[in-house]
This record gives structure tokens, C-alpha cells and sequence, in this order.
């Protein structure tokens, strides 16, 4: 190894090549960006970045957040140089099962990992909500002279991240809220994984991002480390708005044949280029993953001095507790996560109804409810708040100037970080991807809300808030063709069972008033995963309560009513449609035949319970039985059998109100009754 090379540049040169080593040994990887990246991660992690090894849960340690997922090697490298659980051994078994280092980051996975990334966007999205929980927290606890929540979020984006819509979606709430304490490094190298950035892209990110409210610095050269340190220390100094450091790096730097071309992205170098770019960067072609002893003893130093900063936190902590005893121990309680003792006394009751009301009308008054004694519960919807009906009344805006307090729109007296409400805009999809950022930074849970046709919006959010258990809340309104006039565009049909397709969330769609209480109080409870409220738009009748408990909405299903023992055939709905077939259920009790409905609003939930309970409530003797759910019928066989009938629409809906739109498509008490005779007439 050449002597010219600084301690820092050899720091650089180890986190380059256990990266390049590891994807080597995988035959699998990225090693453009590790090679490219690694100066602007080493100037953050051993300069910048406050952290705690021994404690990656310390809630005042700032947040790192690696956007550009594929080089998930570079962090892997970053978290085992710096000290944190993930020994050697694991980046020896990069990408391999079992192993600790998959190949995108997974957060609960790998000790210091905070979120999911890898689909490009989400991370920067993610990285904003991060940055949002900080402020508010920040307002909410800190008092003079005791600034416990003072961390700061960094991103590492690449070009491919800048160009998903999600990303310029999150960054210009970001510029719109201040939130000066989010700093993105931007690996600027102009390839992508196809070739050229210009040959789908000619935009000026830079101004896009100076248009969208941030402060922008540029550092010329990605292997400049003082120019990084500077550019970085710049960003730590502003105090009113988030900033972008365009770094202009070479991807595969030092890859002789490979470095500056697409071919480097997305497939190992080789043995040969691999031995080629250690020699051009004066680096030992063998051992493999070697690390020089004064590189590992130069950032075991920089542990030591986060170890250093996590103490100075706790004797503040300790002074705060001393002095706010009450603000302490609400943190306290936050930061675990736990609920306070007995919350869910403050949840309504509604009395049985014919008329009723919408379910989202009556998650209005659930949320207001437990906004009371819930805090932490914080969101907001997609410009959409006068029809989901999501906002915290007197609560006030998640707002960076107080100057707008009362401005038009505003739902609270007042307007700072301290506010509850979050204005996403029509953004869904950075929505989704803010709020996972807020549920996993700690001591907020956040709630989204927009109608269910735009689901689909949310999906990419929806599907990584359930592979990393983060416990956000998804409310869907308007959701069916209940919508009626608005039409097939905003009826949803098809996005219901597309929901239960993604394993680990739990979706609920309540049959009336007080269903709806008790399926806030399950997604409140769930502390293990995403769970998504599927309300609607229209009235629906509040169900006589005198023989069953709303109660077992917890159990996924449960007996709404039996016409009398031994039923001969069974009704299974779900949301509006239950109110439906106890219509159809009572006409058949009439004169036959014996009938019994079942409330179903959550397939995941019953399939949680055990066979016993699950038989109970559907008797494998009684084949005969008929869900109604107004969506597509694929996937209710599960529930009907062979010999059952699954009515729903397996088609789009029209526009017309809606009574008229579920009679024209077969929703109707007649067509329950008809198909249940038939079955029970075999």
C-alpha cells in the first residue's frame, strides 16, 4: 500500500473494498456506489453523525438513512467499521440467507439499518418524516436549557432516487416546512442502471430543489474530504430550511475498465477488475475483507466519542426529569411505546340506529376521542381533510411559521411544530412514505387518510410499512361503489382484496358506528405492523348491540346474529354490505331457512384466531353460505367453499347514485335471499 495515503483516505479505502469484497464473495451486488460513495459516508459517520453503537435505540442519536439502497454493502461496511453488532462475519455472508446484510437494508434486521430502502424514493420520503417527528417532538418537550430531542436526519439519495416522483413529492413538503434539521447527500455520478442519466433526464436538480425551498451546496469533487467536511458543517449551521449537497462523484471509482459507466451499477466487478481497482487505489489485492489495525483502532475512537455524546444526553435527561418530572415520564412512556393505562375508556358508544351514520363520520368522533388522551397520535390526509373527516380538531398544524396561525384551512387555534396536523397535500405517495418515517423514528404514531380508489397511489409505502412491521395507520374513505356519482374512477372495486394480498398488514373495513371504535382500537393497539381503516362514504344503520359485542372485531369475525340454532345457511359481509344482508337475513328467517350472519371485518384477524374459534363462528358442516362484499369476489371461495356463492362486483361501477349503482350490479337484500334459497334448497 502506498504510503502517501492519509489515515482518512485509508478509512475510505477499507469501506470501499469490504464492500467490493462482499459483493465478490455473493457474486451479487452493487459496487458502483460503494466505490463512489464511500468519502462522503466517511466524512458524515466519523465527523458529523451523532450515534451510539451500544445504544442504536438512543432517542436522541440522529438518523442516517441510505436512499440509494442497492449500495447496501457501503453501509454494511459503515456499521461494522463503526462499531455497531454486525461482525465480520456477517458481510461475509452478504446477501445470503439468513445473513444479517440482505440486499437492500431491512430496519429490525441489522443493528443500526433505521428503515427499509431499496425501491428508490422511499427513503429520502422516509427520511422526511423522520425529520418531522424530530421537530415536533422537539417543541413538544424541550424547554430552555433542556433541548432533549436535537438530532439531525442525513440521506445518501443517488440520481435514480431524484427521479421518482415520490422523492420531489416528500422534498418540496420538506422546503415548504423548514425542516431545517434534514441534510441530503446527493451522489451525483449522472449513470443509472440502464446507462447515461441523459438519456431519460436534462433537469437542473439543483434549482428544482432552490425552487422547492432548500439550501443547495455543491462539492465538486466526491473525493475531496475537506470540501465534504466543509459542505457538511454549512448544512449543521442552517436554521430555517433543509439542504442538498450535490457531490459529484465517479460511480466505481478506481474500477479501471468499469469505473464511469453503467456497467458498474448493478454487477460485481470481477475478480480481475476487483484486484485491479485495489492496486489503483494502492490497497492489498489479499486478504480478502482486510482491515489495517490503525483503521480499526482510528474508528473504534470515533465509538468512543458517540458513547461520550449518549452520556452528556442522559445527564441532561437526568436534570430534565429532575425538573419536569411530568414531560419526562410522558417522553418516557412515548419513546416505549406504550399507551397510557385505560385509554380506550374515552372510546364511543353509539346506540342502535336505523338511519345511522357513515363510518367515517363516526371515525371522526372515534379519533377526536382518542386524540384527547393519545398525544403522540398525529396525521393528516391528502388535501382531503373536509372528506375523510381526519383532522384533529383543536389540535393545530404541524406548521414552520407561527405567522400563519388561523390562516385559511388551518383546523387549530395555533400553528408551530407542536401542531398534530399534517397538510401532505395531494401527495399520496410520499403520504405513505412520510408517515412510515414518523411511525419508525419513535414516540409519535401517525395515521394517513385519502380515499380508497387511490390506494394504488400508496402501494410501494403500504407494502414496505408491512415487510418492517412499522405500526402506521392507513384510513381509506369512500369505499366502494357507495361513492355513486362520482364514478368508476374514484368507486373502488378491486383495491379491497389487493390490500389483503400484502402479508403482515391488517385491513378492516367496520360495519357501523361502533365496529368502527373498536377498529381504531385494534390499529392503535398494533405496535407489530401497518393496519389500514376502510370506511365509507355513505350512512350506514348503527346494529342493535343487545346480543353481540363490537368488541370481537378483534377476533377478525364474529356471529352478528343467529335466526335460531342449528343455522342451515350462512351469510358472511363485510363494512356497508352487513347491514345488507341482515336485511336479507331476517326475510329469510321469515319462512325459511334457518340463517345465520357473520360480521367479517378482517380477514387477517380471523385467520389469527384458532381453529376452534373459526369453526365456530363458520361451521365446516354448513356448506351453504354467500359473502356479500361490495368489491371483487376473488378470494371469498376461501370462506365459501365450493358449494358457497360469493357476491360482489367483478366489474367497475358507473355513475349514478348510489343505491341505484348497488342495484344495478346485484347488491340488493333480493339477491342475498335468492342465492341463499338456492344453496339451501340443494
Amino acid at each position: 500500500m502506498t504510503q502517501e495515503h492519509t489515515l482518512d483516505e485509508r478509512c475510505v479505502n477499507a469501506l470501499r473494498f469490504l464492500s467490493i469484497d462482499a459483493i465478490e464473495r455473493a457474486n451479487s451486488g452493487h459496487p458502483g456506489l460503494p466505490l463512489g460513495a464511500a468519502p462522503m459516508a466517511y466524512v458524515l459517520w466519523s465527523r458529523h453523525l451523532r450515534y451510539d453503537p451500544d445504544d442504536s435505540a438512543w432517542p436522541d442519536r440522529d438518523r442516517f438513512v441510505l436512499s440509494a439502497g442497492h449500495g447496501s454493502a457501503l453501509l454494511y461496511s459503515l456499521l461494522h467499521l463503526f462499531g455497531h453488532d454486525l461482525p465480520l462475519a456477517e458481510l461475509e455472508r452478504f446477501r445470503q440467507w439468513g445473513s444479517r446484510t440482505p440486499g437492500h437494508p431491512e430496519s429490525g434486521l441489522t443493528p443500526g439499518v433505521e428503515v427499509t430502502t431499496g425501491p428508490l424514493g422511499q427513503g429520502i420520503a422516509n427520511a422526511v418524516g423522520l425529520a418531522i417527528a424530530e421537530r415536533h417532538l422537539a417543541a413538544v418537550f424541550n424547554r430552555p436549557a433542556y433541548s432533549i430531542v436535537d438530532h439531525r436526519t442525513f440521506a445518501l439519495v443517488g440520481d435514480g432516487d431524484l427521479m421518482e416522483g415520490v422523492s420531489y413529492e416528500a422534498a418540496a413538503l420538506a422546503g415548504r416546512l423548514r425542516l431545517n434539521k434534514l441534510v441530503v447527500l446527493y451522489d451525483s455520478n449522472d449513470i443509472c442502471l440502464a446507462g447515461s442519466t441523459s438519456l431519460s433526464t436534462s433537469e437542473d436538480v439543483a434549482g428544482r430543489f432552490r425552487a422547492a425551498g432548500w439550501r443547495v451546496e455543491r462539492v465538486a469533487d466526491g473525493n475531496d474530504l475537506e470540501a465534504l467536511d466543509c459542505a457538511l458543517a454549512l448544512a449543521k449551521a442552517e436554521d430555517d430550511r433543509p439542504t442538498l449537497i450535490e457531490v459529484k462523484t465517479v460511480i466505481g471509482y478506481g474500477a479501471p475498465t468499469k469505473q464511469n459507466t453503467f456497467g458498474v451499477h448493478g454487477s460485481p466487478l470481477g475478480a480481475e477488475e476487483a484486484r485491479k481497482a485495489k492496486a489503483a487505489l494502492g490497497w492489498p489485492e489479499t486478504p480478502s475483507f482486510y482491515v489495517p489495525d490503525e483503521v480499526r483502532a482510528h474508528t473504534a475512537s470515533f465509538a468512543r466519542r458517540a458513547a461520550s455524546a449518549r452520556a452528556e444526553w442522559a445527564r441532561t435527561f437526568a436534570a430534565y426529569r429532575g425538573a419536569f418530572a411530568g414531560l419526562a415520564a410522558e417522553f418516557e412512556r412515548r419513546t416505549r411505546g406504550e399507551l397510557p393505562p385505560d385509554w380506550e375508556s374515552v372510546l364511543p358508544t353509539f346506540a342502535a340506529d336505523a338511519k345511522g351514520l357513515a363510518t367515517r363520520k363516526a371515525s371522526e368522533t372515534v379519533l377526536q376521542a382518542a386524540s384527547s388522551v393519545l398525544p403522540e397520535l398525529v396525521g393528516g390526509s391528502a388535501d382531503l381533510n373536509p372528506s375523510t373527516l381526519t383532522a384533529l380538531r383543536g389540535a393545530g398544524d404541524f406548521e414552520s411559521d407561527p405567522a400563519l396561525a388561523g390562516a385559511q384551512g388551518s383546523v387549530g387555534p395555533f400553528a408551530s411544530y407542536a401542531g398534530r396536523n399534517l397538510h401532505f397535500g395531494v401527495r399520496e405517495h410520499a403520504m405513505g412514505a412520510i408517515a412510515n418515517g414518523i411511525a419508525q423514528h419513535g414516540g409519535l404514531i401517525p395515521y394517513t387518510a385519502t380515499f380508497l380508489a387511490f390506494a394504488d397511489y400508496m402501494r410501494a409505502p403500504i407494502r414496505l410499512a408491512a415487510l418492517s412491521r412499522y405500526p402506521t395507520i392507513f384510513v381509506f374513505t369512500h369505499d366502494s361503489i357507495g361513492v355513486g356519482e362520482d364514478g368508476p374512477t374514484h368507486q373502488p372495486v378491486e383495491q379491497l382484496m389487493s390490500l389483503r394480498l400484502i402479508p403482515g398488514l391488517v385491513v378492516l373495513r367496520p360495519a357501523d358506528a361502533n365496529e368502527t371504535a373498536q377498529a381504531w382500537r385494534v390499529a392503535l393497539e398494533r405496535r407489530d405492523g401497518p393496519t389500514v381503516l376502510v370506511l365509507t362514504r355513505q350512512n350506514l344503520p348503527v346494529l342493535d348491540r343487545s346480543q353481540t359485542r363490537a368488541a370481537d372485531v378483534r377476533r377478525g369475525a364474529y356471529i352478528l346474529w343467529d335466526s335460531a340454532s342449528a343455522p342451515q345457511v350462512i351469510l358472511v359481509a363485510t363494512g356497508s354490505e352487513v347491514s345488507l344482508a341482515m336485511g336479507a337475513a331476517k326475510s329469510l328467517a321469515a319462512a325459511g331457512p334457518r340463517v345465520r350472519l357473520v360480521s367479517m371485518p378482517s380477514w387477517e384477524l380471523f385467520e389469527r384466531e384458532s381453529v376452534e374459534y373459526r369453526d365456530s363462528v363458520l361451521p365446516p358442516a354448513i356448506s351453504a353460505r354467500v359473502s356479500v362484499e361490495a368489491g371483487r369476489t376473488l378470494g371469498w371461495e376461501r370462506y365459501v367453499g365450493d358449494r358457497g356463492v360469493a357476491l360482489g362486483v367483478d366489474q367497475f361501477g358507473a355513475s349514478a347514485p348510489a343505491g341505484e349503482v348497488f342495484e344495478k350490479l346485484g347488491l340488493t337484500v333480493d339477491a342475498v335471499v335468492a342465492a341463499a334459497r338456492r344453496l339451501a334448497e340443494r
